[in-house]
């Protein structure tokens, strides 16, 4: 089995230490692991790793410059930020920049490892607490000066911007949109559950919610029905 590789940077000698030692306990991985400073940038570009955890409260080096020397030393990384409750202005300047997934440093183990899961098969992955105040400011600034839908920040398929719409839209149940899209109930189901895993969300309700904040997410009428 190819294991995923992984780069730790976190400050905190105990806490480096221990999350080393149980990553490495899980046969899927590589882990190395280093304190914010030139020794990370050399290490990811030597070693070239698939998913890189960065501490975003580094006290020996600034988190925002680490990430761009990190993105060119290493630029097919995945790169996992972890910090206790990020501000809102710095979690939309981490996603612009490349950040494909957060951790709160309060997360279970578990929790850790599914987000590494996700992110390095391409996933884009937030906590919770997260995803309103993150999704709020890209939709109140990133689509102000872009002009483009949000959803595309977390690589929807336009299948799933279709099913999100006709469950904001109107509301219908899984079979209904199986219906409505000539598709399986089980197909339907599995959009769904797609949808949840990207956005950090737990429910259908969530998201309708998030997808009507500011009118964020397409009408049926303007997607292409097409897989």
């Amino acid at each position: 089995m190819k294991k995923t590789r992984i780069l730790l940077i976190e400050d905190n000698r105990l806490l480096r230490e221990g999350l080393t030692v149980m990553l490495r306990e899980q046969p899927e991985f590589s882990v190395f692991a280093s304190t914010g400073n030139s020794h990370a940038v050399k290490k990811a570009k030597t070693w070239k790793p698939g998913v890189i955890l960065l501490d975003l409260g580094l006290r020996s080096l600034n988190s925002f410059r680490l990430l761009g020397s990190l993105r060119k030393a290493a630029s097919g990384a995945k790169v996992i930020g972890m910090d206790l409750l990020p501000v809102q202005e710095d979690l939309v300047r981490y996603v612009q920049n490349g950040v494909s997934g957060f951790v709160l440093k309060d997360a279970t183990f578990d929790d850790l490892l599914n987000t590494i899961r996700l992110v390095a098969k391409g996933g884009h992955v937030l906590p919770l607490p997260l995803t309103g105040s993150l999704f709020s400011q890209i939709i109140e600034h990133g689509t102000r000066r872009t002009n483009t839908n949000p959803f595309n920040s977390v690589r929807m398929t336009k299948r799933e911007r279709e099913v999100i719409a006709l469950i904001a839209d109107e509301g219908l149940s899984n079979k209904e949109i199986a219906q409505r899209l000539h598709l399986s109930t089980d197909t339907v189901k599995s959009h769904v559950h797609n949808i949840l895993e990207k956005l950090a969300l737990h429910s259908r309700l969530e998201i309708a919610s998030f997808a009507h904040a500011e009118g964020a997410y397409e009408k049926r009428s303007s997607l292409n029905t097409r897989d």
